[in-house]
């Protein structure tokens, strides 16, 4: 079993609050911008949960597995998507930026955090899940 990170420090009161707070409002700025752009909210429903999928790379260790989740689970990618399709005046794409957006802003929000190569349960935010027994 894999040590858990040395500089991995559980986030807790209000600084918690706050990161749940902003993925909450990054959630509902994304939604809303969806909405503005009279995005289709069945794609919506179809696409929220693809970056998810990014579970899989686990199957395949810990470290392949935490480099594709925060690939999914990071606003650089939905963020550059946005601006490029902003800049190339591509509506859908950048209807998919925001969903993606609304993804991350939604997991953030519930407490899940970028991962360590170490365990899925092992995050920015903290650990997650059930705690072993010592």
């Amino acid at each position: 079993m894999s040590a858990v990170p040395s500089d991995l420090h559980s986030v807790s009161g209000g600084v918690c609050r706050m990161l749940r707070v902003e993925g909450l409002v990054l959630l509902t700025v994304a939604a809303t911008g969806y909405a503005q752009v009279s995005g289709d909210w069945k794609l919506f429903a179809i696409l929220f949960l693809v970056p998810d999928l990014s579970f899989i790379a686990f199957l395949f260790g810990p470290r392949l597995g935490a480099i594709a989740y925060n690939a999914m689970h990071s606003t650089t990618g939905p963020l550059a998507l946005g601006l490029a399709s902003a800049l190339l005046a591509q509506p859908l794409t950048l209807g998919v930026a925001l969903i993606w957006l609304a993804h991350v802003g939604f997991d953030r929000a519930l407490g899940y955090g970028l991962k360590y190569a170490t365990s899925f349960n092992d995050t920015h935010l903290g650990r997650i899940g059930r705690r072993q027994a010592a």
